[in-house]
């Protein structure tokens, strides 16, 4: 091998040499050395061997840029017009179209209403999941039972009732849908039939359901506001035959009332609209559609917030504070909510924090206030209650704010001619309750933590709260005797 090859390999080899900086402008991903292949190589070698048969000597520097010249056609990047490559990106953003725009507008509608019966058509109507039961009732031998005689069947008998069932039935009868369900059930190789049968019944259900709310959207952005809400209620009550006999002068108050609890649920942000995925995962939906069953306990009806029975309740309320009648109510008129109880600083935080009209509550609010205190264990109800008990708007309530509102605790106490509990305790008993992460600051995120929330707030808010938990051994025996 002769002198200038061996100095012009050592020199591909060195990462440390002049070239490292030229290589380097390149940003391999790897070492210089571990990016030169063996075709590198070998050209180097045919250059070098040229200029040994021509006799022509060549120095150090020469054979180093001969090297970075051969690097460069190696591995030169590919360049590309900026401005072409953005173009292969496929447009994912459209506008919405101006309301002025009625072409481009019934369009979008069009467009719409075909995808949406595209999807429709997709979904499987009562007869083929009649075919899919009966597949799965068939008794020839195919299914096993199990230890508590009821029906199960193996991945290999899905698959073949996969194939039995035809092509529209395969997006619900997947490997993932067989591995789901027998998590689910803690079975080993096998799910049962009726699990299986229900799951389907559930999926078709929900798409469903989210074809018709889809109907409301009028946007087409995935979400429902409070008048495409109404609208959806207001059109679903005559399928709802729990509420036959609904007076027609207070459907209007009941869609408000059935609407409102969405919104203050899960619009926690307060923008006036709820995703349709969130109104799906939750359980408010399926609450609003039980009233479908004509001979529903009244009991049940008592718990339901959707039923005619609370909405008439919450309404019967609202109309007794009512004392002048002129359709809202004053802060003195809300004092009369519940027992009773509620204290003047709550009362006039809620309407310093809250939406009034010349200092009045309108029925929304109300019933904004209502849910609030009737979950005080759910997190947005408790975040209803955090922004009102924080006077400062600081994020967390300190002793401060703790005295501040016990305050008018301790003066109803007196009113009712009880002895005044002293704030220290009380105040050292929250603390203890909630245990926050900074000793002497509670937010909400700790209030919803620590699960004792609901307590904490109604110690402050109320007298009746507060007498609750102070006599709260004497309820338990109580409860218990009964």
């Amino acid at each position: 091998m002769s002198m200038a090859e061996i100095e012009v390999i050592n020199c591909s080899k060195n990462n440390d040499s002049s070239n490292g900086n030229v290589i380097s402008d390149f940003n391999p991903k790897d070492k210089a050395q571990e990016l030169i292949d063996e075709k590198l190589k070998d050209r180097l070698k045919m250059y070098i061997k040229k200029l040994d048969d021509t006799g022509t000597s060549i120095t150090k520097e020469e054979s180093n840029i001969t090297e970075i010249e051969i690097f460069k056609q190696h591995y030169k990047p590919k360049t590309e017009d900026v401005s072409e490559s953005y173009k292969k990106i496929p447009k994912f953003y459209f506008k919405l179209p101006r309301p002025d725009d009625v072409l481009a507008q019934k369009l979008r509608e069009e467009a719409r209403a075909q995808f949406l019966q595209k999807k429709s058509k997709e979904l499987l109507d009562n007869s083929e999941l009649k075919h899919l039961w009966s597949l799965l009732e068939k008794s020839n031998g195919s299914f096993s039972m199990s230890n508590n005689d009821e029906l199960t069947i193996d991945y290999f008998q899905f698959r073949k009732l996969r194939d039995e069932a035809g092509p529209k039935y395969k997006p619900y009868l997947t490997a993932e849908v067989f591995g789901r369900l027998q998590a689910a059930e803690g079975s080993v190789g096998r799910v049962r039939t009726v699990s299986l049968f229900n799951y389907v019944m559930r999926r078709v259900w929900l798409q469903q359901t989210r074809i018709g709310l889809s109907l409301y959207d009028v946007t087409g952005q995935g979400y429902l506001t409070e008048h495409d809400l109404e609208s959806y209620i207001a059109e679903l009550v005559p399928s709802l035959a729990a509420l036959d006999g609904l007076d027609s002068s207070f459907s209007s108050f009941y869609v408000c009332t059935a609407a409102r609890k969405f919104l203050f649920f899960l619009d926690p942000l307060r923008v006036g609209r709820v995703r349709i995925k969130d109104i799906l995962s939750c359980s408010f939906l399926d609450d609003l559609l039980e009233l479908r069953e004509e001979d529903l306990p009244m009991e049940l009806q008592e718990q339901n917030w959707f039923s005619a029975a609370s909405a008439l309740r919450v309404y019967g309320q609202y109309l007794n504070l009512d004392r002048d009648h002129n359709g809202m109510l004053s802060m003195n008129e809300l004092a009369g909510y519940g027992s009773g109880t509620l204290t003047r600083a709550f009362l006039q935080r809620v309407f310093q924090q809250c939406l009034t009209y010349d200092g009045e509550m309108d029925y929304k609010t109300y019933l904004d206030l209502v849910l609030a205190l009737e979950n005080r264990r759910q997190p947005a109800a408790l975040a209803y209650l955090f922004r009102v008990l924080d006077i400062n708007s600081q994020g967390y309530l300190d002793a401060f704010t703790l005295n501040y509102f016990f305050k008018a605790i301790q003066e109803q106490m007196v009113a009712h001619g009880a002895e005044p509990v002293n704030f220290d305790d009380v105040k050292d008993e929250i603390f203890d309750m909630i245990r926050p992460k900074h000793p002497a600051r509670i937010t909400l995120q700790d209030l919803v933590r620590s699960g004792q929330g609901h307590t904490a707030v109604s110690i402050l808010l109320e007298l009746h709260g507060f007498w609750a938990y102070e006599n709260r051994e004497a309820l338990a025996a109580a409860g218990d005797h009964a």
